[in-house]
């Protein structure tokens, strides 16, 4: 028998434990001017601005059950955007069981916000290398909830709403709350792996590499694309203007990229 959210802790007061979602990711480009890398940046402004960010975390904040208090929204110049929502958590009787399963959370139906006690951001990174024609669009994404709701309901739909080549998760649960005996409880719900909240057939399409610290509650996950098509990264036009050895040059920039982001460490670039 499936126990509701009273019956599965009865706690002496209010549910203390913070948990974080953090959620970064990496689309990859190639350009080759300056003029191409600088019209890059303004489609990635335009595409996330912090109007569609605002509605993303929106609907983050619908999926983890959370009631927004406050959203913080801005456009930078000459790049980048940020929005911030604070949120409060419903009464813990009304928290469904589902909260608590490890399972992937819904995905998109086809900025700053405030929670009491709790907080959503996120934040951009347009940029692109001096020199070889590789601009990175880089998106951070932070849900720090207190009390039942489980920020990784909203992974699913994340990863959903961006176009995505290296993901970077990391999930931490922290503090402590009491029962009603007194005794210390440092974690509400059971969780082994981030990767349990990533559907199945999602997972078939990268590589992934988990990096866990369970006696500490901290987990990590780290994903890349398995599949290269070259022109789903080149901006402006197409593989089929390239010469031979413009492919081959421009393939190994682009996961030579992608691997130094997946693997965190700079390595030898070669033509």
């Amino acid at each position: 028998m499936s126990l509701t959210p009273k019956q599965r802790i009865e706690l002496h007061g209010f549910n203390n434990l913070t948990k974080t979602l953090s959620f970064n990711m990496y689309d990859i480009c190639y350009t080759r001017t300056k003029e191409e890398r600088e019209k890059y940046i303004e489609y990635i402004d335009e595409q996330y601005n912090a109007e569609r960010l605002t509605n993303i975390l929106t609907k983050v904040s619908e999926i983890i059950e959370a009631n927004i208090l406050n959203i913080a929204q801005q456009d930078y110049e000459p790049q980048g955007a940020s929005v911030t929502i604070l949120v409060s958590e419903g009464p813990v009787d009304q928290t469904p069981i589902e909260s608590f399963k490890q399972s992937p959370g819904p995905i998109p139906e086809v900025v700053l916000g405030h929670l009491d006690k709790s907080h959503i951001t996120v934040h951009t990174y347009p940029e692109y290398h001096p020199d070889e024609g590789i601009s990175t669009f880089r998106a951070d994404i932070d849900i720090s909830t207190c009390g039942e709701i489980s920020p990784l309901k909203a992974l699913n739909y994340l990863i959903h709403s961006f176009e995505t080549d290296v993901m970077v998760m990391d999930y931490r649960v922290r503090g402590f709350t009491r029962d009603v005996k007194g005794h210390k409880l440092f974690i509400d719900h059971d969780i082994n792996s981030i990767q349990n909240y990533i559907p199945n057939a999602l997972q078939e399409y990268y590589h992934m590499i988990d990096v866990n610290v369970y006696q500490e509650n901290i987990f990590h996950t780290k994903c890349k694309l398995k599949q290269f098509d070259l022109n789903n990264y080149l901006f402006g036009y197409k593989e089929d203007e390239l010469s031979n050895d413009e492919k081959i040059s421009i393939t190994k920039k682009l996961k030579t990229e992608m691997d130094e982001i997946f693997y965190a460490k700079n390595m030898t670039r070669t033509e």
